[in-house]
């Protein structure tokens, strides 16, 4: 974890706002460009533009906590999903591998047969 450093400035919807905390001073860059596209998407809405302040942020606030959902639950899936392959791998790699014993079991008795049926 990076030691918290002195922060850095960054431009949310006009207004220069200093962040601090443990990320680095790109990431916090990354997330108030994230938030400035959405304000910068609700501005185009003739609708947004007419609504009180207030509402304005309590909508971008529900926007923005319904895309994490959107992308925790995708996460989720696509977590579960990887699980489910990887078990699935694990149980195909143990089906060969008993397969492979099986094998060299029945080529070590061929070749005993064949011993045998060489003596006689």
């Amino acid at each position: 974890m990076a030691v918290k450093g002195n922060g850095t400035e960054v431009v949310i919807d006009g207004k220069v706002i200093k962040l601090s905390g443990y990320e680095s001073e790109e990431y916090l860059h990354k997330v108030a460009s994230y938030i400035n596209g959405k304000i910068n998407e609700y501005n185009r809405m003739e609708s947004f533009k007419r609504q009180p302040s207030d509402m304005q942020s309590i909508l971008l606030q529900l926007n923005i906590a319904d895309d994490y959902f959107k992308t925790k639950a995708q996460l989720d899936e696509l977590t579960a999903e990887l699980e489910a392959k990887d078990t699935e791998m694990y149980d195909l790699k143990h089906e060969l591998i008993a397969a492979q014993i099986k094998l060299e079991n029945k080529e070590k008795q061929i070749r005993n047969y064949q011993k045998e049926s060489g003596k006689k």
